[in-house]
């Protein structure tokens, strides 16, 4: 499979900042599977809560049509990133997979941050589609979102229903106020975490983050420096191709999705779990608070 990753800029507008996906998505040759980076036609605009951004997503149907539209021209699976007006005052993380002109499935992001500089909870509901892989006629497609990197249970629920790769669009960056030691913790941190998912379910993964700097116009934040570095790695987690941290650029590399079964083979990580013993996973926290062991001692 030859894949390409889009890093790009906010331009800002919607017109200009697509011209620029489309031009770089004309520049990779032959490829099967293009991905673009989470909200990508706009602004990160969750780096405050503010109403009038939700006028972004009263075009979404317009957007799917638009984009599938055009990996049917460019005989492409295609995903995009969409944010989803399903009904007044009901909004989504959307990302849709489209197949060489048919819409071939979609996801809704589960895991929604809110943290400064991410405020998603006031844009977002949480998704209610559940961890499912999206069919393609290049292969099986498990397609998360940003802060669904950081959990290890999405990954791995999508490899148990069969995903044949995880894909990652995304939006993370730094501010500039933090040390250059805390940038690289957290960059360190961004991209091993998800070559872990990948090692763990012996499967290839795709993440494509923004580039840029992001100025909140609320003036409550001073921005945001989304870090790119969009990379794709191997069920070992090797790192195939990855962007550096500044440019806009469309990366491409060939992925051998036969290494699954033998890397699966030596690994054999899915036939050792023990999912007899892993029911505390559903529980939000395992241990007795200390507050109540002292109560039962007591009585």
């Amino acid at each position: 499979m030859k894949v390409a990753l889009i890093q790009q800029k906010y331009h800002g507008s919607k017109e200009a900042t697509i011209t620029k996906t489309l031009e770089l998505i004309d520049k990779a040759k032959g490829i099967d599977l293009v991905v673009l980076q989470e909200l990508h036609q706009g602004p990160y605009f969750c780096q405050s809560e503010d109403t009038s951004y939700f006028k972004l997503a009263a075009t979404f149907e317009e957007d799917v049509a638009f984009w599938q539209k055009l990996s049917k021209t460019k005989d492409i699976v295609l995903v995009a990133s969409l944010f989803e007006q399903r009904a007044p005052g009901l909004y989504h993380n959307t990302a849709v997979v489209f197949d060489k002109g048919k819409i071939a499935g979609m996801y809704r992001k589960m895991h929604i941050p809110d943290d400064p500089g991410f405020y998603e909870k006031f844009y977002f509901t949480p998704g209610d589609l559940g961890f499912e892989p999206v069919d393609t006629s290049i292969g099986r497609l498990g397609v998360l979102v940003c802060w669904d990197q950081w959990f290890p249970e999405a990954a791995r629920i999508m490899a148990l229903k069969g995903a044949e790769i995880l894909v990652y669009p995304t939006a993370i960056g730094w501010f500039d106020e933090d040390s250059e030691d805390e940038k690289s913790r957290q960059l360190d941190a961004w991209i091993t975490i998800q070559r872990s998912h990948a090692i763990a379910n012996g499967l290839p993964l795709i993440s494509v983050n923004r580039v840029g700097f992001e100025k909140d116009d609320s003036e409550c934040l001073k921005g945001i420096r989304f870090w790119g570095n969009s990379f794709a790695c191997g069920p070992q987690g090797e790192i195939l191709i990855q962007a550096d941290s500044k440019s806009e650029q469309v990366i491409t590399c060939e992925i051998d999705m036969k290494r699954t079964k033998e890397v699966r083979d030596i690994w054999p990580f899915l036939r050792d779990r023990r999912i007899d013993a892993y029911g505390c996973l559903m529980q939000r926290f395992c241990q007795r608070s200390r507050i109540e062991n002292k109560s039962n001692k007591e009585e």
